[in-house]
């Protein structure tokens, strides 16, 4: 009996370790920067198919909703407005293009937006 209720509570335990460790979670801080980013016009194309990209969301957590995206994928013409030619691509208001994988350090530094 005191086995089984061992083994209740250990798979009781780790239920909850995997649902806090699997939770979407996103500092306000980088909700803010992320916001700032849209703010002051940077834009992330790319596809959902795209490693790198997922990476790139990933840094992000839940806030990378509030990053202007565009899925090139769906948004095929606006993307070749924009000279994308591979992903992820971050455009910016000054006209200035960066690929690859960006550190918030160099977002913040072409954007002027502060992750504090």
């Amino acid at each position: 009996m005191k086995l089984i209720n061992l083994i209740r509570i250990s798979a009781s335990l780790m239920a909850v370790i995997l649902l806090l460790g699997c939770s979407v979670k996103s500092s306000p801080e980088l909700g803010a920067f992320a916001s700032c980013l849209t703010e002051k016009g940077a834009e992330m194309y790319g596809t959902y198919w795209c490693s790198h990209c997922q990476a790139q969301k990933e840094m992000f957590e839940s806030s990378f909703s509030k990053i202007n995206y565009i899925e090139c994928t769906v948004d095929v013409q606006k993307c070749k407005e924009a000279g994308v030619t591979g992903y992820p691509t971050w455009k910016f208001k000054d006209g200035s293009v960066l690929g690859g994988v960006q550190d918030f350090t160099v977002l913040a530094k072409k954007t002027g937006c502060s992750l504090s």
